[in-house]
C-alpha cells in the first residue's frame, strides 16, 4: 500500500511540473504583449499565412482579460488560466471584418485547442495541446 502512495505522488509531481512555466513564475510571467512566431497545422508557410501583420495577444493578469489581433480582426475575452493551464473558449469576442487567406481561422482554431502553456527565458511563450507545442509567441 505504501509503495502505491509513493509512486502515485511522484507521478503527480511530474505531471504538475511538466506543462508549467520552465522559468517558473507562471501566470505572472504571462502578462504583457506577445507576437506569434510559429503555428502548427497549415501546409502554408508562416509568412504566407501572415504576409503583412503577425497575430498578437496581450494578457492583463490583474483584470483577468486577454485581447489581441488575429492579423485582421481584433479579439478579447476573459482570461481563464493558472500557472500551467489556459482556456480560450467562450466568451471570446471578435470583430467580423472579411479577412483574406487562412491565417485568421488557423490562429483562432489553435488558440481554442491550447490547453497548457510554458514560458522559457521570459521571452518565449508556447501554447500546447497535450505535450505538443501548437503555437509559439515572442514577448514584445
Amino acid at each position: 500500500m505504501l509503495l502505491v502512495v509513493v509512486i502515485g505522488s511522484s507521478m503527480a509531481a511530474c505531471t504538475t511540473m511538466k506543462p508549467g512555466s520552465i522559468g517558473n513564475g507562471g501566470l505572472s510571467q504571462l502578462g504583457g504583449t506577445w507576437e506569434l512566431t510559429y503555428i502548427s497545422g497549415p501546409r502554408i508557410a508562416f509568412n504566407g499565412l501572415y504576409p503583412g501583420k503577425k497575430p498578437m495577444i496581450k494578457f492583463d493578469i490583474a483584470a483577468k482579460r486577454f485581447s489581441g489581433n488575429t492579423s485582421c480582426n481584433s479579439f478579447s475575452g476573459q482570461l481563464v488560466a493558472d500557472d500551467a493551464t489556459i482556456n480560450f473558449t467562450d466568451p471570446f469576442i471578435m470583430t467580423k471584418m472579411a479577412c483574406p487567406g487562412e491565417g485568421e481561422a488557423t490562429f483562432v482554431e489553435m488558440l481554442r485547442k491550447a490547453s497548457t502553456y510554458s514560458i522559457s527565458n521570459d521571452t518565449t511563450l508556447n501554447f500546447m495541446m497535450g505535450d505538443i507545442a501548437i503555437m509559439r509567441l515572442t514577448k514584445k
